[in-house]
């Protein structure tokens, strides 16, 4: 394999702040000597999770084997899951919004027709549904826990409690049409066909959508970490790895 120096447009505060959890982790334990200093392998799992390499490509990068890049990343990936804010969290935080905005997107995995569970009617591939919230801005502010691609959004939406927990605080949310029903404080459009609506419900609906696509700016921010664009990993992982993601987008975004 040939190896060549490589960038990762990560800010240097996420680095840190990485390494910064790691050194605390390795204390904790007592971990002896490392192949990787705590900076190394912070910088390895970013390469992981920001540019999606792949652990062969991270072995041979860092001078490690495989397992041993394996390891590294969960090690690392684990104890950031543990500090992404909870939905409770986020909603405490928001509160002082004028509003919020709830999407979702599918993350695409490896899985064969015969794995139904996962497979998305909607987008026609198979993945893991993923809830993001978004400020007024659409800066990503939360992402759930990820479930089969063949949970529809409303079921999704309801069983993480985002209709409960955003009616009880009292924040606006804009949402699609596949939240329909949900009742609480979730706005969705006027639903029927474009030609049947009227005037005002047209114009109703062209400012919700205005609204509704900053919220493309969160999926698309947590999908500036490549390797969430095409996952070949167990599904049990995935939830940990969005919620590292976010972790680090938050704490580089302060």
């Amino acid at each position: 394999m040939l190896v060549y120096p490589s960038g990762v447009d990560v800010s240097s505060s996420a680095r840190r702040f990485l390494t910064q959890q790691l050194r605390r982790h390795r204390r904790t334990i007592g971990s002896r000597w490392r192949r990787l200093s705590a900076g190394r392998q912070a910088l390895l799992t970013l390469a992981h999770l920001r540019a999606g390499h792949t652990y062969a490509q991270l072995a041979a990068g860092f001078g490690v084997g495989t397992t041993t890049a394996y390891r590294y990343v969960t090690e690392a990936v684990e104890p950031l899951a543990v500090l992404a804010p909870s939905l409770a969290d986020t909603v405490r935080t928001a509160s002082v919004k004028a509003y919020l905005i709830l999407d979702g997107t599918l993350l695409p995995i490896d899985r064969i027709a015969a794995d139904r569970p996962f497979y998305s009617g909607k987008h026609k591939k198979h993945g893991m549904n993923v809830r993001v919230i978004a400020d007024p801005f659409g800066r990503l502010l939360w992402a759930s826990p990820a479930m089969p691609g063949a949970v529809h959004d409303i079921r999704a939406a309801r069983e993480h409690g985002i209709v409960g927990a955003l009616a009880e605080a009292g924040i606006k949310c804009w949402a699609d049409k596949g939240y329909r029903g949900s009742g609480g404080t979730v706005r969705i459009p006027y639903w029927g066909r474009w030609e049947i609506l009227s005037p005002g419900q047209k114009a109703v609906n062209r400012s919700h959508a205005k609204i509704r696509a900053l919220g493309e700016q969160a999926i698309a921010t947590l999908k500036s970490w490549r390797l969430l664009r095409k996952l070949r990993c167990s599904t049990t992982r995935i939830t940990s790895l969005v919620q590292a993601v976010l972790t680090l987008h938050l704490t580089s975004s302060e």
